[in-house]
């Protein structure tokens, strides 16, 4: 994802990352030299004059906006929803790696590095969801963070981060069982689990359920057929300016049907998705401080990054 501060008016016409301008390059040089062919035809196909009323595209860009803002809403409900779930995902974990430093009580000489061990796994659990919502190995990364036990009861499995909350539930039952913490603290902690196995059940939803194909399909063709009609309609009203007029209005439908497209899949890794790879360092980075865990320093970006 680009995160990139806003600049000044000008320079926001040129900006290039970020923009779907790129991908869409192609089908605007296909109406454009479309557009070119009608205007030097003056409309004609063959002996045939295609007669296209002005108000015709009226009528039909109204409707085809309408349209194209409730599928823009509910693609960026999709976005919106999984950084909201991401966002929970930081106040949980530092709310558990917080509750499992104060609340368990262990004077043994080794409990500084079993309690370091299960904040560890806490940062492996979102690395894990990261890579499962981006249909990626996340074993090279699970290496590092886990003991050489864990990562075997890991390293197979599908669903880790599923397992990874499994490994962290039977450690607290284990510290319960030891006299370290009472049930009242184990039911306080464990809820914090719950509330992590309820992230991963709303991202999995949003990762599996897309939009409706139909509604995806209907507005393809309607964006494309709309821009390859209008030369038609304008060739006659506008006269030479008829393959601007037609660029600019087809850049406007095309990039906001590329963009619907994008976002209506937030975990990916196109430029518009969710920054997982930042959150996820992120929230390494704080439990990791609150478990004083020895770590590299975090750069902050001063002005854009790519996730």
């Amino acid at each position: 994802m680009i995160i990139r501060q806003r600049t000044n008016w000008f320079r926001m016409l040129f900006i290039w990352k970020g923009s779907v301008l790129r991908k869409i390059i192609p089908q605007l040089a296909m109406i454009t030299l479309f557009s070119l062919v009608i205007l030097y035809f003056k409309g004609n196909i063959y002996e045939y004059k295609v007669h296209l009323n002005p108000a015709i595209f009226t009528l039909l860009g109204l409707s085809l906006a309408i349209f194209m803002g409730f599928c823009n809403s509910a693609s960026y409900d999709r976005f919106w929803e999984g950084r909201k779930l991401w966002g929970s995902l930081v106040i949980e974990t530092r709310s558990l790696t917080r509750e499992v430093l104060t609340l368990i009580n262990d004077d043994e000489p080794n409990a500084k590095d079993k309690k370091q061990e299960f904040v560890r796994m806490i940062s492996a659990f979102c690395w894990a969801l990261n890579y499962q919502l981006r249909n990626k190995n996340a074993n090279e990364k699970l290496k590092n963070l886990l003991s050489a036990e864990n990562f075997e009861r890991v390293k197979d499995k599908k669903f880790k981060p599923v397992i990874l909350l499994d490994l962290m539930g039977a450690w607290l039952n284990r510290q319960n069982q030891d006299k370290k913490m009472d049930t009242i603290v184990l039911a306080s902690i464990d809820n914090q689990l719950n509330m992590m196995s309820q992230i991963i059940g709303g991202c999995e939803r949003i990762a599996n359920t897309p939009l409706p194909f139909a509604y995806t399909v209907l507005l393809h063709r309607t964006v494309y057929l709309y821009c390859f009609w209008l030369p038609f309609g304008l060739v006659d009203v506008v006269g030479w300016m008829m393959p601007v007029i037609v660029l600019f209005i087809s850049y406007t439908f095309i990039a906001l049907d590329a963009i619907i497209q994008e976002i209506q899949e937030p975990f990916g890794e196109e430029e518009n998705d969710l920054a997982l790879n930042s959150i996820c360092t992120t929230i390494q980075f704080s439990i990791f401080e609150q478990a004083d865990i020895k770590q590299p320093t975090l750069d902050v970006p001063t002005q854009y990054f790519i996730d």
